[in-house]
């Protein structure tokens, strides 16, 4: 008996640890793109990034984004013009905390768009969860490797196909000692002035008290904090960030572009941040980055 219920517990895990939705057909046209050695997830976001948005992915959206107001109380400004919200997007976030792409993805579908995230290698390779969220349209990215360019190729092939793509500039959870947005990497610049859609700033505070950056018990004690205090999760979206004057092959225009887009970011979380501090800071935060604009003070000269 025990070896029959060994035996059955082992298939089970098996099968939710191998479990993925079916991803659809890679169009003919991205057949080309395919070499060997690719990863194995490459071919699955190709198609998945050719392809209009999932069903599932909508009808969680629509039925489900309720979820996150039991946490906190969502407030979300600013807006997104219905004639850019027509076309490919490349919206910019800064990141606080591993509940914020459960508040931007909900204040994003508010104000009319479909996201598609860009996330770790970690937790796309997650059980059951990172095989969801690769279906929903999500791009792996796994930073500091041979396969990091494959995210920018995914990348490229949504924005091509009018997808919303939702992405970190500065690459992780931010760990400047007084939570600003860091520079981040010039990645994210250089895809945006290759590809030329309109990069839309996203700036989003209070996430960080739902879930605490330490990957220990204290992530479940915030949580449940959260239900009982319900923090103010504040996102707001502001215009797209100029760059018609800059290059891709111009020496020194990625960096302006990063500059500008952390500007943008840094000057919208300006207002969300007036109330003060997070009620409950995080000691299992690291404070080893710097922020672009220490205190939020953005020049008006940006180059």
């Amino acid at each position: 008996m025990d070896a029959a219920v060994s035996g059955w517990a082992g298939w089970l895990g098996t099968a939710v640890r191998d479990w993925r939705p079916a991803p659809p057909p890679l169009p003919d046209h991205l057949e080309g793109i395919l070499r060997d050695g690719d990863p194995e997830w490459f071919a699955r976001e190709l198609a998945i990034a050719a392809a209009p948005p999932w069903e599932v992915w909508l009808f969680l959206l629509r039925r489900f984004s309720w979820l996150v107001d039991v946490f906190g109380r969502v407030e979300v400004t600013g807006s997104i013009p219905e004639e850019l919200r027509r076309g490919p997007l490349l919206l910019a976030a800064n990141h606080v905390g591993d509940f914020d792409p459960f508040l931007v993805a909900v204040a994003l579908y508010r104000l009319g768009v479909v996201p598609r995230i860009m996330a770790t290698g970690g937790i796309m390779t997650a059980p059951v969860a990172g095989p969801l969220l690769e279906r929903a349209g999500g791009i792996r990215v796994d930073r500091g490797t041979e396969v990091a360019r494959h995210a920018v190729r995914v990348t490229e092939v949504a924005l091509v196909h009018g997808g919303h793509v939702v992405a970190y500039p500065e690459g992780r959870v931010g760990l400047a000692p007084d939570g600003w947005p860091e520079r981040g990497r010039t990645g994210m610049a250089r895809l945006a002035l290759g590809v030329r859609v309109p990069v839309i700033p996203v700036s989003q505070w209070g996430a960080q008290e739902v879930l605490q950056y330490g990957n220990d018990w204290g992530k479940l004690r915030t949580l449940a904090r959260s239900l009982v205090q319900r923090p103010v999760l504040r996102v707001h979206v502001g215009p797209p960030v100029f760059m018609e004057d800059l290059e891709v092959g111009r020496v020194g225009d990625a960096n302006r572009a990063r500059m500008r887009i952390a500007a943008a970011i840094t000057r919208g979380l300006v207002p969300l941040r007036a109330a003060g501090d997070p009620l409950h800071p995080d000691p299992t935060r690291p404070t080893t980055g710097a922020a672009a604009f220490p205190g939020g003070v953005v020049p008006d000269d940006i180059p």
